[in-house]
């Protein structure tokens, strides 16, 4: 068996196109404020990519570039500034943040219903409930996405989450369960790992090492999700061993072209949801 490759770049492209179609129609300019905070390579490569996805579907994206040296209540005077601006539907702290800044204490300033990363304690609760009012954290969000393009009916699927970060692994843990699959969160401290993995219809590989995951984890026909991005000598890799987990898994997404792409298009999403719920059209 040789799986069948889960294009996130292409889903995703499809995804901005139906946005563009949708903001044009409708004439509107949704705006989307990012704040990045000292020069990390990563995450200005990604803040970036932010900018030009939302400058091809009509979105206004404004970035706040910060000095490392910003005290706490600076921060949050601008997040203050821009949760009373009208014009601002969406707005992203890039993460991660300088160690002198209490993330949660930054994050939750920003008004639930600006908060296009879902990362307030408020959207988070929300998601949890399958609210509709939820701005569901992105890269789940995306996750989720992708496994409904080859899963119709995740009714009774078992769903193993290897990682329990807030922003991956613990939210997209919730949607499945939302789902109803019969959902495993796995960690570091996870026992016989491998051997919970092999059970798993589909497995969400999160755990921020290069090519963890031989073809050992992987039950025959699984669907994986690799969410890992490891820059290597050669070149990024995710977490899986492609090469190798493709040649028994039913599903696999590749690194990069896979979850990736999803993410952004899925704040591309939540901002365009975000201008409609404040407008209430």
């Amino acid at each position: 068996m040789t799986a069948t490759i889960l294009n996130g770049k292409k889903l995703a492209q499809a995804i901005r196109e139906k946005l563009k179609l949708e903001i044009s129609k409708q004439n509107i300019t949704p705006q989307l404020a990012v704040v990045i905070i000292g020069n990390d390579a990563a995450s200005s490569i990604y803040v970036h990519s932010k900018e030009k996805a939302c400058l091809e579907v009509g979105i206004k994206a404004t970035t706040y570039h910060l000095e490392t040296t910003i005290t706490t209540q600076d921060l949050i005077n601008l997040i203050t500034k821009l949760n009373n601006d009208t014009n601002v539907n969406g707005i992203l702290v890039q993460l991660p943040l300088p160690a002198h800044l209490n993330t949660q204490e930054i994050l939750s300033q920003i008004d639930p219903q600006k908060d296009v990363d879902g990362f307030t304690a408020l959207n988070v609760g929300l998601t949890l409930q399958k609210h509709p009012q939820a701005f569901i954290p992105c890269t789940p969000k995306g996750i989720l996405r992708l496994i409904k393009e080859v899963h119709s009916d995740l009714n009774g699927l078992n769903a193993v989450v290897v990682g329990r970060s807030q922003i991956v692994g613990i939210p997209t843990a919730h949607l499945l369960l939302n789902s109803n699959c019969t959902v495993t969160i796995a960690h570091s401290k996870t026992k016989d790992l491998a051997n919970i993995c092999q059970k798993a219809d589909i497995l969400i590989a999160s755990v921020g090492k290069a090519n963890f995951f031989s073809k050992e984890y992987i039950k025959e026909g699984a669907t994986v999700i690799d969410v890992g991005i490891n820059r290597t000598e050669n070149g990024i890799t995710g977490d899986v061993k492609y090469e190798e987990v493709i040649e028994k898994a039913g599903y696999i997404t590749p690194v990069p072209g896979g979850v990736g792409p999803m993410t952004i298009a899925m704040l591309l999403e939540n901002t365009y949801e975000a201008y409609l719920k404040q407008k209430q059209l």
